[in-house]
């Protein structure tokens, strides 16, 4: 029986030593894992870039105000930036912008031009901002339920990228229906007009 316990004992003290290597291997290990940068997940902007050459004719990009619905049409991918709709909106304008081959068509919701500031804190800034960011652009106003139900139609067929944001006005939203940018309705009629 004696002989078992200093068997016994070395078989402890073995163990022992060998789970306090492994908890030295596991903190060298912590650290060098924790000294490896961590993955950045793709941002808002990121995302809407990497639509971007994937983007032509009949695809829209819409930049929401905060309570824009949630659609569950299949044609639509709604991102989320939590970020103000003016910032967003320069950003996005710019993406588009860079891409050659598309150019937006830009409709706005008429009903902004008659939501009051008493009703609407800041409609009248949103307006204003609104007016400064798309100056020149021939942004149109269209009845809000004719441009949800354009989208509805177009989400069954054609990739509608929602981009939302943070602003809290009613009727702030910008709806660009993208169309060719290296083929206008001047040569398209130009062309129809030779195929007669």
């Amino acid at each position: 029986m004696r002989a078992k316990i200093p068997i016994i004992g070395l078989a402890i003290l073995l163990a022992a030593a060998a789970a306090c290597g492994r908890d030295d291997d596991d903190r060298e290990e912590g650290r060098a894992v924790s000294n490896v940068p961590a993955l950045n997940a793709p941002t808002w902007m990121d995302t809407v870039t990497a639509y971007l050459p994937a983007l032509g004719h009949r695809n829209w990009i819409v930049v929401a105000d905060s309570a824009f619905p949630l659609q569950i049409s299949p044609g639509i991918e709604t991102i989320v930036t939590n970020e103000d709709l003016f910032a967003v909106l320069e950003k996005v304008l710019r993406a588009v912008d860079g891409a050659k081959h598309i150019r937006p068509k830009i409709w706005l919701d008429k009903e902004l031009a008659y939501v009051p500031e008493s009703l609407a804190p800041g409609a009248d800034d949103a307006r204003r901002r609104l007016e400064a960011a798309l100056n020149g652009r021939g942004a149109a106003p269209i009845l809000h339920e004719e441009l949800i139900a354009r989208l509805d139609e177009v989400g069954k067929t054609f990739k509608i990228v929602m981009v939302k944001t943070t602003l809290a006005v009613p009727y702030t939203t910008v709806f660009m229906e993208l169309d060719c940018g290296y083929w206008g309705p001047e040569a398209e009629a130009a062309m129809r007009a030779r195929m007669k």
